[in-house]
């Protein structure tokens, strides 16, 4: 059994397969929990065609789930991404471009109630995810990348009402229809954070442009796939120029950080957050970006992981009539994977693995006196209860128990294989 009162002395020391056996069999099991089948509407839950991944699961818990998620559920199927489940993952991207199809937009989740705003576009990596794991077809692939064009350019490039989003120098901003800053601010899926001082409607945020660049260079490379070098060259120039536009207005050189962008009052955001390293899991910052972002790690890194922001305001976030539960000095297990795979990306491999461990010890030292799996942790103290959100803390959280079999498959199973 993994010994969780030792556990940090050494932070980066591997675990083994036997230390995370018991939770990873916690978290196979769990999986037929979370699965949902919705075939017909029902009151305010929307009808999908093929059933899904919910967040979370308690039974008799008065505040449930069971709606589709849009951002969560790409999280929940990076453990999944085997033969096993390919009906499961597929049918989830299904449902995906079902809600485009009919609303329009991606809902932030499957209520009719929520349809006024979305959550962070990560439906190209979605697509690429499926078809590099499960072999799909160029024919499938073209169509699904229409599809997330048509995303982009109707939600997330959209001018006007209902998806006024691109305002500023060719950046988008958070949104919601009904033009209010908290629901807006769920789009970012960081509800609540001190990032935008409850204003996310003045604010250009860093993850969201990253996210859009990314898109662009997904579509540059499924032309490129498909022969078409025109069509990928404009996405490419597109993305630069995007990029251009985020290194002038967000990038600090000396804080070596990408920070969100006040674009009515033409300033950055004081507030450090990991929404930085989207630009290293994207592939977006230049290596020269890369060195200084990691240098930049020690504003975040305690034992336990990756707090979401820096420490600087933590007095104005516990004063706060919202609750910050994506703040310092929570964790969150989404946010860990980007870092890590971003890491990876630029070769910071000793880096990459240290935090992985970091997370999963964190992870184990809830799960080893509790028996689940929590949706964030306090990793400044490992092993105590986190700080509270808007909505009630809940358990066997499907982001959670993805990205830390995720992290087992990475940095455990491959050095056993190895």
């Amino acid at each position: 059994m993994f010994d969780v009162r030792n556990s940090y002395g050494a932070a980066d020391k591997p675990l083994s397969a036997k230390d995370v056996a018991k939770a990873r069999n916690y978290i196979k099991n769990y999986w037929q929990n979370l699965i949902h089948d919705q075939s017909k509407d029902d009151e305010t839950l929307i009808a999908l065609p093929k059933p899904y991944l919910v967040p979370a699961y308690e039974k008799g818990h008065e505040f449930d789930f069971n709606e589709l998620y849009y951002w969560d559920s790409y999280f929940m199927i990076q453990a999944l991404l085997s033969e096993e489940h390919r009906s499961l993952v597929v049918g989830i991207l299904e449902d995906l471009f079902a809600e485009f199809e009919r609303f329009g937009i991606i809902p932030n989740a499957s209520r009719v109630y929520l349809i006024g705003h979305s959550q962070p576009p990560f439906l190209t990596s979605y697509i690429w995810d499926v078809y590099d794991s499960f072999q799909m077809s160029k024919t499938w692939l073209k169509k699904s990348l229409a599809i997330a064009e048509s995303e982009y350019r109707k939600v997330w490039m959209g001018t006007a009402k209902p998806n006024a989003r691109l305002v500023y120098k060719g950046l988008s901003r958070y949104y919601d229809i009904n033009y209010l800053n908290d629901l807006a601010e769920t789009e970012s899926g960081w509800d609540y954070t001190p990032r935008f001082n409850h204003k996310v409607l003045e604010y250009l945020p860093i993850d969201l442009n990253v996210l859009l660049y990314k898109y662009e260079m997904d579509f540059a490379r499924g032309a490129k796939l498909q022969g078409d070098s025109s069509v990928a060259a404009k996405w490419e120039e597109t993305a630069n120029r995007r990029k251009e536009v985020i290194n002038e207005l967000m990038w600090d050189s000396g804080k070596g950080l990408y920070y969100d962008y006040d674009y009515l009052k033409g300033k950055c955001s004081n507030v450090s957050s990991l929404a930085s390293y989207y630009a290293l899991w994207a592939g977006m910052a230049t290596p020269d970006q890369a060195k200084k972002m990691v240098r930049a790690l020690r504003r975040f890194e305690v034992k336990g992981g990756l707090t979401t922001t820096d420490a600087v305001l933590f007095g104005q976030h516990i004063l706060s009539s919202v609750p910050m539960q994506w703040a310092y000095p929570n964790g969150w297990a989404p946010l860990h994977f980007l870092v890590v795979e971003g890491l990876k990306r630029y070769g910071y491999d000793k880096e990459a693995n240290r935090i992985a461990m970091k997370w999963l010890k964190t992870n184990l030292a809830w799960f080893e006196p509790n028996g689940v799996f929590l949706e964030k942790y306090n990793v400044l103290q490992p092993g105590k209860p986190p700080t509270k959100g808007v909505y009630p803390s809940q358990i066997g959280f499907g982001w959670t128990n993805s990205i830390f079999e995720r992290f087992c498959l990475d940095y455990i199973d491959s050095r056993s294989s190895s």
